[in-house]
């Protein structure tokens, strides 16, 4: 099996996950897939292969060499973005794309003019959605090129190789995917996450991240006889939201300026809920953008009195950048792997997180390697073939380079 075929039959299963769920996974159909994937590791002869009753699926491609050299891993995401559909995806091939636009379906065109990522990949052969729902390359392009990896070190047995450990879960779309992922079981010294996006992607910085839930207490009073009595949230959810920098939000930043993101507002007059998300590459700062959420919570109730506005931040994760540090040689093998396979590296920080980032905090050093994906969470989203068999032979690469690590 090639790996555009590998990639197609995984886009036929439909594992979006959903961020009000309380289950693990998020959605029992992720399990249909993850049992999809033990049954083809099986088959394709690798061992150790497990699944655990939260859907991480776990494998081994043993050691062809006698020395003893660190054990890696590979690791990607199996669910969907809840932000567009993910069922009966219907994915295209543009063959020997010519730089033109793409039509997905009746009115439907991803044109370069939107989307001038698209003539990065003029001469390639695309695969496109319908333009009705994901195609689902973020990040089962990263589980095809990971699996496809491992079947040709299989069978390219003068590749010289160690342990190569590797594994797919669910529920990264939903920040969830690395919180019960079992890294002594794992067993790696270090491991790479394949769910970067272009070509040469290599990113081993992220934001520290907060989630801030505002709650505003109002009083309802009929309006013909509201003066002095009634305390309307609606319009101190307003207030609130002004109180937070304008020029700190996701559309005004880019790069390693941090922001602050209203992502949603329940409101009525008695009460209005505010959802916020808090990101900075800069722990310092990352600690004063929380300290001021608070600060604007505490302004409120002194001007309309305790327990009107109610602040609750709590952390989601922190810059892996502090624990990929003291251990520089992670980066390095992937650099060395990607001169090595003509791929032009692009190290930038991720403005958002990666299930490396936990990962990394949870002793399992793990920066973050393209799989060659564009315009993510989306109806217009794609992938290059080549960028996957690109992908695939930096993983190989690394796998070779890694055996010689002692010498």
């Amino acid at each position: 099996m090639d790996i555009t075929e590998r990639f197609l039959n995984y886009t036929k299963f439909d594992t979006q996950s959903a961020e009000d769920s309380e289950s693990v996974p998020s959605t029992p159909k992720q399990l249909i897939f993850a049992e999809y994937l033990k049954k083809e590791l099986e088959s394709e002869g690798l061992e150790d292969v497990e699944l655990d009753e939260k859907g991480y699926l776990y494998a081994t491609l043993p050691s062809n060499i006698k020395e003893k050299v660190p054990t890696i891993g590979f690791i990607s995401h199996y669910d969907t973005s809840p932000d567009c559909s993910g069922a009966d995806i219907k994915p295209q091939i543009i063959r020997n794309y010519n730089g033109g636009e793409i039509l997905l379906s009746e009115g439907i065109v991803s044109s370069p003019k939107k989307f001038p990522e698209l003539l990065h990949h003029r001469g390639e052969d695309l695969i496109v959605t319908d333009g009705h729902t994901l195609l689902g390359a973020d990040d089962k392009a990263g589980i095809a090129e990971i699996v496809q990896a491992m079947c040709y070190l299989r069978d390219h047995k003068d590749i010289r190789h160690g342990d190569i450990r590797i594994a797919f879960n669910p529920d990264e779309e939903i920040g969830m995917g690395a919180h019960h992922f079992d890294v002594e079981k794992f067993g790696c010294e270090w491991a790479y996450t394949m769910d970067g996006g272009d070509v040469g992607e290599l990113e081993f910085e992220n934001f520290n991240a907060a989630s801030a839930k505002i709650t505003i207490k109002g009083i309802s009073v009929h309006p013909g006889y509201a003066k002095g009595k009634m305390v309307n949230a609606n319009a101190l959810a307003a207030e609130f939201a002004k109180m937070l920098p304008a020029d700190e939000t996701p559309e005004t930043t880019e790069g390693y300026q941090g922001f602050y993101h209203l992502l949603g507002i329940q409101s009525n007059i008695e009460e209005a809920k505010m959802s916020y998300i808090i990101r900075d590459h800069d722990r310092d700062i990352f600690e004063d953008r929380k300290r001021f959420v608070q600060r604007c919570a505490d302004r409120m109730n002194e001007k309309y009195g305790e327990g009107t506005v109610i602040c609750e931040v709590k952390d989601q994760y922190y810059n892996m950048k502090e624990k990929i540090d003291p251990q520089m040689h992670v980066i390095d093998v992937v650099l060395h792997a990607m001169q090595a396979c003509e791929v032009a590296p692009k190290v930038r920080p991720i403005r958002g997180g990666t299930d490396g980032a936990q990962l990394s905090f949870k002793g399992l050093p793990c920066p973050n390697i393209f799989a060659g994906g564009v315009n993510f969470h989306g109806p217009y989203e794609f992938v290059s073939i080549q960028s996957m068999e690109k992908a695939m032979q930096v993983i190989v690469k690394i796998c070779e380079i890694v055996a010689d690590f002692n010498n």
